[in-house]
C-alpha cells in the first residue's frame, strides 16, 4: 500500500488573531484530599536506565488515572499491589478508596521491575501489568459510583520482560470480543553501537475469546506484532475495531515482527532502465498553451482527429490509436483555439486560457508522455525571484536595519529536534504506512481522552497557540480533523509557570483539568483539583508543592479555548 504524504488541515474558523490574553486570578486552587493508609507505588529508576528514553518511557510515568468512562471516577495501585478506586461524592468530597483488585506479591521482587500501569480498555475491561512482565486482562463490571465489584482475571500472561501498558481498546465482531492492547518496552539493541545502546519496542496484542457457546470463554492471544524506532512516542493508539494504529514520534517506527517472525522489508521500486523520448512538448504563457506533437510524415490535414471540448482534448490519427487524450488541467475556449501542421512532420495545437494569469502544472492530468518547455523570459524571472537563496551574505537583510537570528534569543518553546517528527497511520492489515504527518515544527503537547469510544485526541503547538486534533480513522481523505484551540497557550504556561523543574509531569486528564504530579506530604494523601477553581473561568496560577513524605497530585483548570 502506498503511503500518502498528508498535511494537517487548519479550521480558520476556530483561531482567533485578535486575542490578546488571559484574565488572571490569583485565587487558591480548590482541591479533593483524602487520607490512605498507604502511599501510591512509586517505582524509582534503576542506575541502568540511564538514558533519555527510559526517562521518557517510565521516568515521568502518570500514577493517577481517570476513568473516560465515569469522569468522576480516579484509579491508581499503592505499595501494596492493590488497584484502588476514588469517587467524588455530591461534587464536594473524595470518598474512601475501594479495593477492586490485588497483584501477586512475587511481581514486586522482580530486579528490573517498572511501575505498574493501567489501562481502561472499555466500561467494563481493563489492562493491567504488574511490572514485571504479566499482562493481565481484567473483567471489570460496571464502575463508577457505587460499584464495588471485585475485577476477575479472565486473561493472564508472563511476557517476559517488564513493560508498560499505552493504550487498549475493546470490540465485538460477530459474536467474538477481541481487545487489542499495546504495550511499550525499552530494549537493549546490539545494533545500536553508536547511541544509547537502545531501541524502543512497541507491542501490539490481539486477545479474542474463542468462538462457541456458553457462559465462559478461552480467551488467548491471536496475533503479536512487534514495531521498532529510536525514540519513545509522543502518542500512540488502536483504532477502535482494530483495524489500524497511529504513532506520533520523534523518529520513525517500522513493523519487525509478526507472531515471531520477522517482517520482509518492502521490495524497492524498480529502476528506470530507460528513458523514452516525450510524444509531445508544451509551452504556456498566461493567457494560452502552445502544444507540438509529433505526427508520421506526410500526414494530411483530412486523416487528423482533433476533438477539443471546455475540459478534455483527443488528438490522433486515423487508423492509429489517440496520441493524446484526456482531462485538461484548466477549462480553455475552444472556439479560440486552433491547429496546424508544420513541416509535414508535427502538429501545432494553440489552446486558449479560459481563466488567463494562473500557469498550468501539466497538461492533460496524469499524462507524463510530453515535456514542459519554458519560455527563456520565464526562467530569468525564476531565477530573479531565486537569488536570495543562494546568496554567500548570512545576513538575509539588504538594509543591514537588523541582524541576522540568533539561535540562542529563541525561547525554549522555540526549540526545534533536529530530526523532524511525524504522526503515522499504520494499516492493520499490510502493517504498512498509509498516511505519514511531518509534524515540523508543530510540537506535541498533550493527550486527552473527550470520547472513550474514539481514539485519545491529540494537542499540537500551532505558533503561539495549541490545536486539539481528532482521530477520524474511518475518513481517509480527513483523517485527523481540527476541533479546538488553546489560544496563546504556551505564553501563557511559559508566564505563569517559571518554578517548574524539569521532571515534573502535566498530564492533561480532561480539556479543562490538568494533573501534575507533584512534592511529597505527610501523612499519605491525595489531592485532586475539583472542577469549579476560581468559578470565573479565569487562567489560574499553580499551586506550590509541600514538603514531607506521601504523595500529592495537584492541578489547575486554566480556562484555556
Amino acid at each position: 500500500m502506498a503511503t500518502s504524504n498528508y498535511s494537517l488541515k487548519v479550521n480558520r474558523e476556530l483561531l482567533d488573531p485578535g486575542f490578546e490574553s488571559y484574565r488572571l486570578s490569583l485565587d487558591a486552587i480548590p482541591t479533593y484530599g483524602v487520607e490512605l493508609d498507604a502511599a501510591v507505588e512509586e517505582v524509582k529508576l534503576k542506575d541502568t536506565h540511564y538514558t533519555l528514553e527510559h526517562m521518557r518511557a517510565f521516568g515521568m510515568y502518570n500514577y493517577l488515572h481517570l476513568d473516560p468512562w465515569y469522569e468522576d471516577s480516579v484509579l491508581f495501585v499503592d505499595c501494596k499491589g492493590r488497584v484502588l478506586g476514588l469517587t467524588v461524592t455530591l461534587d464536594t468530597a473524595l470518598g474512601q478508596p475501594v479495593e477492586f483488585y490485588r497483584i501477586t506479591a512475587n511481581s514486586s521482587q522482580s530486579e528490573h521491575r517498572l511501575c505498574a500501569s493501567l489501562s481502561l480498555t472499555s466500561a467494563t475491561w481493563a489492562a493491567l501489568s504488574d511490572g514485571a512482565g504479566r499482562l493481565y486482562l481484567l473483567r471489570t463490571g460496571k464502575r463508577g459510583d457505587s460499584s464495588h465489584t471485585k475485577w476477575e482475571p479472565l486473561f493472564s500472561e508472563d511476557t517476559g520482560e517488564p513493560f508498560t501498558v499505552l493504550h487498549s481498546v475493546s470490540h465485538v465482531q460477530e459474536g467474538v470480543h477481541t481487545m487489542e492492547v499495546l504495550l511499550l518496552r525499552i530494549q537493549k539493541d546490539p545494533q545500536e553501537a553508536k547511541g544509547s545502546g537502545y531501541s524502543v519496542a512497541l507491542e501490539w496484542i490481539t486477545v479474542a475469546n474463542t468462538a462457541g457457546h456458553g457462559p465462559e470463554k478461552k480467551y488467548e492471544v491471536k496475533k503479536r506484532r512487534v514495531l521498532r524506532g529510536k525514540s519513545v512516542p509522543h502518542y500512540a493508539a488502536v483504532e477502535p475495531l482494530g483495524k489500524g494504529l497511529m504513532v506520533a514520534s520523534e523518529k520513525p517506527f517500522a513493523f519487525t515482527h509478526v507472531d515471531g517472525r520477522p517482517v520482509e522489508p518492502p521490495h524497492p521500486e524498480p529502476m528506470e532502465v530507460e528513458k523514452t523520448d516525450p510524444i509531445y512538448f508544451w509551452q504556456q504563457t498566461e493567457e494560452d498553451v502552445t502544444v507540438c506533437v509529433r505526427m508520421p510524415e506526410g500526414v494530411t490535414k483530412e486523416e487528423v482527429q482533433f476533438r477539443l471540448s471546455a475540459d478534455r482534448i483527443r488528438l490522433g490519427v486515423q487508423g492509429f490509436p489517440s496520441i493524446l487524450e484526456g482531462q485538461l488541467h484548466s477549462n480553455v475556449d475552444p472556439d479560440a483555439s486552433a491547429w496546424i501542421i508544420k513541416d509535414n512532420k508535427s502538429l501545432e495545437v494553440t489552446l486558449q486560457k479560459r481563466s488567463e494569469g494562473p500557469l498550468w502544472s501539466e497538461l492533460v492530468t496524469g499524462d507524463k508522455r510530453g515535456e514542459y518547455v519554458m519560455s527563456d523570459e520565464q526562467a530569468a524571472l525564476i531565477h530573479e525571484r531565486l537569488t536570495f537563496l543562494t546568496s554567500e551574505d548570512l545576513d538575509g537583510d539588504p538594509d543591514g536595519n537588523k541582524p541576522p537570528c540568533n539561535s540562542q534569543e529563541l525561547e525554549d518553546c522555540d526549540g526545534f529536534p533536529e530530526d523532524g517528527s511525524s504522526l503515522t497511520h499504520f494499516d492493520g492489515e499490510s502493517l504498512e504506512p498509509t498516511q505519514v504527518v511531518n509534524l515540523g515544527s508543530h510540537q506535541y503537547l498533550f493527550t486527552v481522552d473527550v470520547n472513550p469510544s474514539e481514539m485519545p485526541y491529540f494537542c499540537l503547538r500551532h505558533d503561539v497557540d495549541a490545536l486539539v486534533w481528532r482521530p477520524r480513522p474511518d475518513q481517509p481523505s480527513d483523517m485527523w480533523e481540527h476541533v479546538a484551540t488553546f489560544n496563546a497557550l504556551e505564553t501563557s504556561q511559559r508566564r505563569l509557570r517559571p518554578g517548574v523543574q524539569a521532571g515534573q509531569k502535566v498530564c492533561h486528564l480532561r480539556p479543562e483539568l490538568l494533573l501534575r504530579l507533584a512534592g511529597r506530604v505527610s501523612p499519605p494523601g491525595l489531592h485532586l483539583p475539583t472542577a469549579g477553581g476560581g468559578g470565573d473561568g479565569a487562567l489560574q496560577p499553580e499551586a506550590g508543592p509541600s514538603g514531607g513524605t506521601g504523595r500529592q497530585a495537584t492541578g489547575g483548570q486554566p480556562g484555556l479555548g
